[in-house]
């Protein structure tokens, strides 16, 4: 329940609970939290219970866990009748990564061995992703905006 509370912070508590109820009292305060978590716990129990009952034998194993979306999610995922499992099994993603890049490369090459050009811009079998500028030819001008001037 607290499992998120440090020894500085619990020490904390403690001396704040002190300060306020004071040393006489703080045994009663205790006393009457731990009653009423006590019966909240207690309450919550048979209510579940109810909730199963009026459900029927159809809902035996019904959980209230379940109902949480994650817990929902997670349970329905590891459902062998689905076949989820087979189809996450058998997706290699460094397999798939392997043959596009294959692909990529092959149809590079195939290009570059077609046109006669060496891998001039290639280094290694890798492909240059950088976006080169063209030259301009030199008779060529760029085109006029007359709303630009």
């Amino acid at each position: 329940m607290f499992n998120d509370i440090g020894p500085l912070e619990l020490v904390t508590i403690v001396v704040l609970a002190v300060l306020v109820f004071g040393p006489d009292k703080l045994p009663k305060v205790i006393q009457d939290i731990t009653r009423t978590v006590r019966k909240i716990r207690e309450f919550s129990e048979s209510a579940k219970q109810d909730i199963r009952q009026e459900l029927g034998p159809e809902f035996k194993d019904f959980e209230f866990e379940d109902l949480n979306p994650k817990t929902f999610i997670r349970k329905q995922l590891d459902n062998d009748e689905l076949g989820l499992k087979e189809i996450r099994n058998g997706f290699d993603l460094k397999k798939e990564m392997a043959e596009v890049t294959d692909a990529v490369n092959g149809r590079e090459a195939e290009a570059s061995a077609s046109s006669g050009a060496g891998s001039a811009g290639t280094s290694g079998g890798r492909v240059d992703m950088v976006k080169k500028p063209e030259d301009p030819v030199k008779d060529d001008r760029p085109p006029f905006d007359a709303d630009a001037t």
